[in-house]
């Protein structure tokens, strides 16, 4: 899935606000660092199996919000304004 930067970061934005209250439901604590919250959503989806692990030497922040906002995007409906290009 091509992704415009700024289209990215919306995904993104609704990844970690959908992967709080996964985390929530999960009795996992909230975090107030996006930082921190990005690394342990990313965590517990691959821990969970809902996202496949990067690759060694990936596991950054840049290639973790993309594998977020991949997630996200195949969760929303096709129509969601978020898909839009």
């Amino acid at each position: 899935m091509k992704m415009k930067p700024k289209q990215e970061a919306l995904l993104v934005k609704e990844a970690l606000r959908i992967g709080e209250i996964y985390m929530k439901n999960r009795g996992k604590e909230e975090l107030n660092s996006t930082h921190t919250k990005v690394a342990q959503l990313y965590q517990l989806l691959t821990h969970d199996k809902l996202i496949a692990p990067l690759a060694k030497g990936q596991e950054d922040e840049i290639h973790m919000k993309h594998k977020l906002a991949l997630w996200i995007a195949k969760q929303l409906p096709n129509d969601h304004p978020l898909l839009k290009s």
